[in-house]
């Protein structure tokens, strides 16, 4: 059976942050399909076009990292689209945001983070 993970902005940005290889972790941790919004897309570009030092490198490296991941479109608020999808889909999401995980906790939906900057966990 297929695990499905929704992937948020910061969480793309993981990699270019810490140096740490999300797919081979949330791959550890039993993940094997990996789901972006193209509004997270759209403000990576957004970041990588504006943003500066770090940030910016992250952003760029997440970019380069959106190959990997099936594109989803959909309009409205991201946070909002990523709770609404993740019950849809029966899906975890990867993501730093603390309300979001909130959201997600309420709602019962599986969430993977960053844990000691070295490591994904659930």
């Amino acid at each position: 059976m297929t695990r499905k993970v929704i992937i948020d902005t910061n969480g793309l940005m993981i990699p270019g942050q810490f140096g740490l290889d999300i797919f081979s972790e949330l791959k550890r941790l039993g993940f094997d399909s990996y789901i972006v919004l193209r509004a997270s897309a759209r403000e990576l570009e957004k970041i990588c076009a504006q943003g500066s030092g770090k940030d910016r490198t992250a952003a760029k490296i997440a970019v380069s990292l959106l190959d990997r991941c099936t594109i989803i479109e959909k309009n409205g608020f991201a946070d909002d689209m990523i709770t609404d999808m993740a019950v849809d889909m029966n899906a975890a999401v990867l993501t730093n945001d603390i309300e979001l995980k909130k959201r997600l906790c309420s709602k019962g939906i599986t969430t993977v983070y960053l844990r000691e900057k070295t490591r994904l966990s659930i």
